[in-house]
Protein backbone atom coordinates (compact mmCIF):
# COMPACT_ATOMS: atom_id res chain seq x y z
CA UNK A 1 0.00 0.00 0.00
CA UNK A 2 1.01 3.40 -0.74
CA UNK A 3 3.19 5.01 1.99
CA UNK A 4 1.44 8.13 2.67
CA UNK A 5 -2.10 6.02 2.08
CA UNK A 6 -1.24 4.59 5.42
CA UNK A 7 0.33 8.03 7.02
CA UNK A 8 -3.05 9.76 6.32
CA UNK A 9 -4.68 6.79 8.11
CA UNK A 10 -2.43 6.92 11.29
CA UNK A 11 -2.93 10.37 11.39
CA UNK A 12 -6.70 9.93 11.06
CA UNK A 13 -6.78 7.43 14.08
CA UNK A 14 -4.68 9.65 16.73
CA UNK A 15 -6.69 12.71 15.90
CA UNK A 16 -9.86 11.23 16.19
CA UNK A 17 -8.46 9.44 19.62
CA UNK A 18 -5.91 11.21 20.75
CA UNK A 19 -6.55 9.93 24.49
CA UNK A 20 -6.33 6.46 23.07
CA UNK A 21 -3.03 6.55 20.43
CA UNK A 22 -0.15 7.03 21.96
CA UNK A 23 2.39 7.34 18.68
CA UNK A 24 1.91 5.03 15.17
CA UNK A 25 4.43 4.07 13.12
CA UNK A 26 5.09 2.36 9.33
CA UNK A 27 7.24 -0.26 8.57
CA UNK A 28 7.81 -2.46 5.98
CA UNK A 29 4.61 -1.01 4.37
CA UNK A 30 1.77 -1.76 7.18
CA UNK A 31 0.62 0.19 9.81
CA UNK A 32 1.14 0.11 14.06
CA UNK A 33 -0.98 2.00 16.32
CA UNK A 34 0.30 2.13 19.92
CA UNK A 35 -2.73 2.66 22.27
CA UNK A 36 -2.94 2.57 26.04
CA UNK A 37 -4.38 -0.76 27.35
CA UNK A 38 -7.44 1.08 29.12
CA UNK A 39 -8.80 2.12 25.53
CA UNK A 40 -8.74 -0.89 24.08
CA UNK A 41 -12.31 -1.24 23.07
CA UNK A 42 -12.88 2.55 22.42
CA UNK A 43 -10.12 2.41 19.46
CA UNK A 44 -10.98 -1.46 17.86
CA UNK A 45 -14.61 0.07 17.85
CA UNK A 46 -13.90 3.55 16.01
CA UNK A 47 -11.34 1.36 13.39
CA UNK A 48 -14.74 -1.37 12.93
CA UNK A 49 -17.33 0.88 12.90
CA UNK A 50 -15.91 4.54 10.98
CA UNK A 51 -17.06 4.74 7.44
CA UNK A 52 -13.19 5.66 6.69
CA UNK A 53 -12.02 2.79 8.09
CA UNK A 54 -14.14 -0.41 8.52
CA UNK A 55 -11.77 -2.54 9.71
CA UNK A 56 -14.60 -5.50 10.32
CA UNK A 57 -12.51 -8.44 10.61
CA UNK A 58 -10.42 -9.55 13.50
CA UNK A 59 -7.49 -11.56 11.99
CA UNK A 60 -5.70 -12.51 15.13
CA UNK A 61 -5.15 -11.39 18.96
CA UNK A 62 -1.55 -12.17 19.62
CA UNK A 63 1.16 -10.76 22.44
CA UNK A 64 5.23 -10.73 22.75
CA UNK A 65 6.69 -11.36 26.28
CA UNK A 66 9.22 -9.00 26.96
CA UNK A 67 10.50 -10.36 30.58
CA UNK A 68 12.70 -7.39 31.44
CA UNK A 69 10.34 -4.73 31.02
CA UNK A 70 7.95 -2.97 34.15
CA UNK A 71 4.85 -3.48 31.26
CA UNK A 72 6.25 -7.37 30.47
CA UNK A 73 3.84 -8.21 27.15
CA UNK A 74 3.11 -6.37 24.37
CA UNK A 75 -0.83 -7.03 23.67
CA UNK A 76 -0.98 -6.86 19.40
CA UNK A 77 -4.41 -6.93 17.70
CA UNK A 78 -4.53 -7.27 13.30
CA UNK A 79 -7.55 -6.22 11.34
CA UNK A 80 -8.76 -6.39 7.86
CA UNK A 81 -10.57 -3.81 6.71
CA UNK A 82 -12.27 -5.62 2.98
CA UNK A 83 -14.07 -2.44 2.04
CA UNK A 84 -10.60 -0.59 1.75
CA UNK A 85 -8.22 -3.03 1.14
CA UNK A 86 -6.03 -2.47 3.90
CA UNK A 87 -4.72 -4.38 7.35
CA UNK A 88 -3.81 -2.54 10.74
CA UNK A 89 -2.01 -3.69 13.79
CA UNK A 90 -3.23 -2.21 17.15
CA UNK A 91 -0.46 -2.87 20.04
CA UNK A 92 -0.61 -2.02 23.54
CA UNK A 93 1.80 -2.69 26.00
CA UNK A 94 0.39 -4.19 29.22
CA UNK A 95 2.01 -4.93 33.10
CA UNK A 96 1.51 -8.69 33.91
CA UNK A 97 -0.98 -7.94 37.23
CA UNK A 98 -3.40 -6.11 34.94
CA UNK A 99 -6.58 -7.15 32.83
CA UNK A 100 -6.88 -6.02 29.27
CA UNK A 101 -10.67 -5.05 28.26
CA UNK A 102 -12.42 -7.92 26.60
CA UNK A 103 -13.49 -6.91 22.72
CA UNK A 104 -16.03 -10.56 22.11
CA UNK A 105 -18.76 -8.47 22.52
CA UNK A 106 -17.60 -5.70 19.75
CA UNK A 107 -15.59 -9.00 17.33
CA UNK A 108 -17.31 -12.61 17.70
CA UNK A 109 -13.61 -14.20 16.88
CA UNK A 110 -12.19 -12.37 19.90
CA UNK A 111 -13.77 -14.85 21.77
CA UNK A 112 -11.43 -17.88 21.31
CA UNK A 113 -8.37 -14.91 20.20
CA UNK A 114 -8.50 -14.22 23.97
CA UNK A 115 -8.16 -17.25 25.55
CA UNK A 116 -5.34 -18.31 23.15
CA UNK A 117 -3.75 -15.13 24.61
CA UNK A 118 -4.64 -16.11 28.52
CA UNK A 119 -3.66 -19.76 27.91
CA UNK A 120 -0.24 -19.34 26.37
CA UNK A 121 0.72 -16.02 28.52
CA UNK A 122 -1.53 -15.49 31.45
CA UNK A 123 -2.87 -12.41 30.06
CA UNK A 124 -6.24 -12.00 31.85
CA UNK A 125 -9.27 -10.17 29.79
CA UNK A 126 -12.18 -8.17 31.92
CA UNK A 127 -15.79 -9.04 30.50
CA UNK A 128 -15.14 -12.21 28.49
CA UNK A 129 -17.85 -14.72 28.89
CA UNK A 130 -15.93 -17.61 29.07
CA UNK A 131 -12.17 -17.30 30.20
CA UNK A 132 -10.36 -20.57 30.99
CA UNK A 133 -7.70 -22.27 28.45
CA UNK A 134 -8.15 -23.67 25.07
CA UNK A 135 -4.89 -25.39 24.20
CA UNK A 136 -3.24 -26.82 27.04
CA UNK A 137 -4.92 -29.70 28.94
CA UNK A 138 -7.34 -29.55 32.54
CA UNK A 139 -5.17 -28.53 35.25
CA UNK A 140 -1.74 -27.54 32.99
CA UNK A 141 0.36 -25.03 35.01
CA UNK A 142 2.10 -22.54 33.51
CA UNK A 143 1.71 -20.45 30.28
CA UNK A 144 4.02 -22.08 27.91
CA UNK A 145 4.24 -19.24 25.45
CA UNK A 146 6.16 -16.73 28.25
CA UNK A 147 10.02 -16.75 27.54
CA UNK A 148 10.49 -17.95 31.35
CA UNK A 149 8.59 -21.33 30.46
CA UNK A 150 11.25 -24.16 29.83
CA UNK A 151 11.48 -25.66 26.82
CA UNK A 152 10.74 -29.30 28.20
CA UNK A 153 7.82 -28.15 29.76
CA UNK A 154 6.68 -29.66 33.27
CA UNK A 155 4.75 -32.24 31.95
CA UNK A 156 4.41 -35.34 28.79
CA UNK A 157 1.21 -36.44 27.91
CA UNK A 158 1.34 -40.16 27.14
CA UNK A 159 -1.40 -42.94 26.57
CA UNK A 160 -0.62 -45.72 29.43
CA UNK A 161 -1.58 -49.55 27.98
CA UNK A 162 -2.47 -50.76 31.81
CA UNK A 163 -5.26 -47.88 32.37
CA UNK A 164 -6.73 -47.57 28.81
CA UNK A 165 -5.94 -43.62 29.09
CA UNK A 166 -4.46 -40.56 29.08
CA UNK A 167 -2.25 -39.63 31.08
CA UNK A 168 -0.26 -36.58 32.62
CA UNK A 169 3.48 -37.34 34.51
CA UNK A 170 6.06 -35.21 35.47
CA UNK A 171 8.96 -34.59 32.67
CA UNK A 172 11.86 -37.43 32.81
CA UNK A 173 14.73 -36.82 31.12
CA UNK A 174 17.86 -39.55 30.77
CA UNK A 175 20.20 -36.79 30.00
CA UNK A 176 19.48 -33.84 31.02
CA UNK A 177 22.01 -31.85 28.55
CA UNK A 178 23.24 -33.42 25.04
CA UNK A 179 27.29 -32.77 24.04
CA UNK A 180 26.77 -32.96 20.21
CA UNK A 181 29.98 -33.33 17.74
CA UNK A 182 28.97 -31.02 14.53
CA UNK A 183 32.31 -32.12 13.04
CA UNK A 184 30.47 -36.00 12.73
CA UNK A 185 26.96 -36.32 12.49
CA UNK A 186 27.47 -39.52 13.16
CA UNK A 187 29.15 -39.57 16.71
CA UNK A 188 28.88 -42.89 19.15
CA UNK A 189 27.07 -45.06 16.25
CA UNK A 190 28.28 -48.58 15.73
CA UNK A 191 29.52 -47.58 11.95
CA UNK A 192 30.45 -44.66 10.10
CA UNK A 193 28.54 -44.24 6.47
CA UNK A 194 31.32 -43.27 3.67
CA UNK A 195 31.65 -39.39 3.78
CA UNK A 196 30.95 -39.25 6.80
CA UNK A 197 34.65 -39.75 8.80
CA UNK A 198 35.78 -36.83 10.77
CA UNK A 199 38.57 -34.75 8.90
CA UNK A 200 42.19 -35.28 9.45
CA UNK A 201 43.71 -31.55 10.72
CA UNK A 202 45.69 -30.15 8.54
CA UNK A 203 48.64 -28.98 10.46
CA UNK A 204 51.05 -26.48 8.81
CA UNK A 205 54.59 -25.99 9.10
CA UNK A 206 56.02 -22.50 9.97
CA UNK A 207 59.50 -23.56 8.74
CA UNK A 208 60.19 -22.74 5.14
CA UNK A 209 59.24 -24.53 1.85
CA UNK A 210 61.15 -26.91 0.36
Amino acid sequence: MDISALRELGEQIADALPQAVTSFAIAHGELTVHIRVEQLPAILSYLCKDPNCRFSQLIDITAADYPGRAERFDLIYHLLSVHQNQRIRVKTPIAEDVAAPSVAGLFPAANWYEREVFDMFGISFTGHPDLRRILTDYGFEGHPLRKDFPLTGFVQVRYDDEHKRVVNEPVHLTQEFRAFDFVSPWEGAEYVLPGDEKATPIVSSAGPKP
